[in-house]
């Protein structure tokens, strides 16, 4: 019986010592990760014309900046999931105040803070794909906002959380905007350019970057955009603007993105963007 203990304690003690030296590998390996330098690439920022100037405010809207960083821009909790993450989407005019144009298109476009560090919540990879001109747009728009409110609290990284980044599960944006350079949806020709932007800029977050489908959640499967085929514009534009499918179902992530961002495209903008994903699914193979 002693011999028998005293092997079971042996075995104990190699659990915990496995056990502990996992624990210290994720926490170093995440702690890494999120505190990786980069030297972001230099933007080309072009000056907006006036148009894109004017439809600025709008754009903050479509693109979810106001979703995320609240009315204003001047920052609030976007995500709280014990032992995972807790997420503060920083006031933007306070971060506007101390960064030149040049660091906040990087933020948009590659996923680089103004400290050169990694962002781990912001849909860069998808804002990658706007033109110079609309990035510059959007930046001007930031600029005019009333500088107010206070310094958000930084993220804060569960067990769950840091988890999902030792392993992959969850990356970081410069991660993320490598992906979606090597991957996009088919060009379908000049006719269909319009619909096809509106896809790249609005859709890619959620749907991945070639839109076969992605996982915007953990839990939560977002489906190949060819399912637009079965759509006809009347009900495609109920979708987009409300959240609502044909089968009248209420879609969790999809409800909330098309009454707080998309609601705000216009009839012109929703039919190129119908009219591209319903080629695109009659010419998939």
């Amino acid at each position: 019986m002693a011999k028998v203990l005293r092997w079971a304690g042996y075995l104990v003690g190699t659990l915990l010592v496995i056990a502990i030296l996992a624990a210290l590998f994720i926490q170093f390996s995440a702690s890494a990760k999120l505190s990786e330098s980069f030297t972001p690439q230099p933007e080309r920022l072009a000056t907006p014309t006036p148009a894109q100037l004017a439809d600025g405010p709008r754009q903050l809207k479509i693109l979810g900046c106001v979703s995320c960083h609240g009315e204003g821009l001047r920052g609030r909790l976007m995500f709280d999931e014990p032992n995972v993450a807790q997420v503060w989407a920083p006031n933007l005019t306070l971060i506007a105040a101390r960064a030149n144009d040049q660091q906040l298109a990087q933020a948009i476009r590659q996923g680089i803070g103004y400290d050169g560090h990694p962002l781990l919540v912001m849909p860069s990879a998808q804002y990658s794909r706007l033109s110079d001109g609309e990035v510059s747009a959007l930046i001007a728009a930031m600029r005019v906002q009333p500088r107010g409110g206070e310094q958000t609290p930084r993220v804060k990284v569960g067990p769950l959380g840091k988890l999902g980044i030792a392993t992959g599960k969850f990356r970081t944006q410069p991660q993320v905007v490598a992906e979606y350079a090597q991957n996009f949806p088919a060009d379908l020709g000049p006719q269909f350019s319009r619909g096809r932007h509106l896809a790249l800029t609005g859709c890619s977050e959620c749907h991945g970057p070639s839109l076969t489908g992605g996982e915007p959640q953990p839990d939560l499967k977002a489906p190949d955009l060819a399912m637009v085929g079965a759509y006809d514009l009347p009900a495609f534009s109920r979708l987009v603007r409300t959240g609502v499918p044909a089968d009248g179902k209420k879609l969790r992530l999809m409800d909330e993105v098309a009454r707080n961002d998309f609601s705000h495209l216009t009839d012109e903008e929703l039919t190129a963007l119908h009219a591209y994903l319903v080629e695109r699914a009659q010419r998939a193979p």
